[in-house]
């Protein structure tokens, strides 16, 4: 039997900044719930572009030559191989979609980097 999930509920399992949780599928996209505060690193994903749907707050999202402000209800798809920071002065609920395959930081390794496992749990 099919069952909606509440998205604000599917929140409830983020509990800590910059560690993603995956919370649906739809083929081979990853739907994830993350909370962010603060900035991540600048990375990119080659071969795989990402979507950032802001949930509640705000979200500014740096890129090399430029950067996007992003507030409850905007989405923004970051193209594949295009490197960026991600940035929430307050808290920041997004949901994001991206293929299973995508790193979590890119090539970048730092304390915040999560593997899909743990995205997972």
């Amino acid at each position: 039997m099919l069952s909606p999930t509440a998205l604000a509920a599917a929140f409830d399992r983020v509990t800590d900044y910059w560690s993603p949780k995956v919370i649906g599928r739809v083929n081979n996209q990853l739907l994830k719930a993350a909370k962010l505060k603060g900035e991540l690193v600048w990375h990119a994903h080659d071969g795989q572009d990402e979507l950032f749907y802001i949930v509640k707050g705000s979200l500014r999202i740096e890129f090399e030559d430029c950067a996007v402000e992003l507030k409850k209800g905007d989405f923004l798809t970051v193209p594949s191989g295009i490197r960026h920071n991600p940035v929430a002065q307050d808290e920041c609920w997004v949901l994001l979609i991206e293929p299973a395959e995508t790193k979590h930081t890119g090539d970048e390794m730092t304390l915040r980097t999560r593997s899909l496992q743990e995205q997972l749990s």
